[in-house]
């Protein structure tokens, strides 16, 4: 099905909410991947599956492997964060621990002998689709060589 948009948060031809919430992670995603490359790197690879998950992003930057979490939300124009907290907060411990299964998976699949980590890029926009906010959290997630 062909999902129309006038911006990311309004879908026509989709199934409410879930649609939304799929076209603004993407956005996200999209917005994360073009953060990462004004920041110097290099983009390897992106949504790479494996059975327990998705890693969102995999970039290099310089000698490390870095595998990125993207989290976005949406926040109203006067808000301070999101109703549902800041994004970076919704990467639970069980989330890290699976963030760190995907990765061994990665390594597994497509060996790499230097330092690697798992970063969290925190987006919050407004209803507008503007981006309001970007957090960089560098190595946010134990586990990382």
């Amino acid at each position: 099905m062909e999902i129309s948009r006038s911006h990311f948060g309004s879908v026509v031809g989709g199934s409410g909410a879930l649609d939304a919430r799929r076209v603004l992670g993407k956005r996200g995603e999209d917005e994360a991947a073009a953060y990462l490359e004004q920041q110097g790197y290099v983009i390897v690879t992106r949504n790479w599956r494996t059975r327990s998950g998705e890693l969102d992003i995999i970039a290099r930057e310089g000698e490390w492997l870095v595998f990125v979490e993207v989290r976005t939300r949406r926040i109203g124009r006067r808000a301070v964060t999101p109703v549902l907290g800041a994004p970076e907060e919704s990467v639970t411990p069980r989330k890290q621990l699976q963030l760190i299964a995907m990765a061994e998976a990665y390594l597994f699949e497509m060996p790499w002998e230097g330092p690697w980590r798992i970063d969290v890029l925190a987006l919050e926009v407004y209803p507008d689709d503007q981006v309001a906010r970007i957090n960089h959290l560098r190595d946010a997630v134990e586990g990382g060589a």
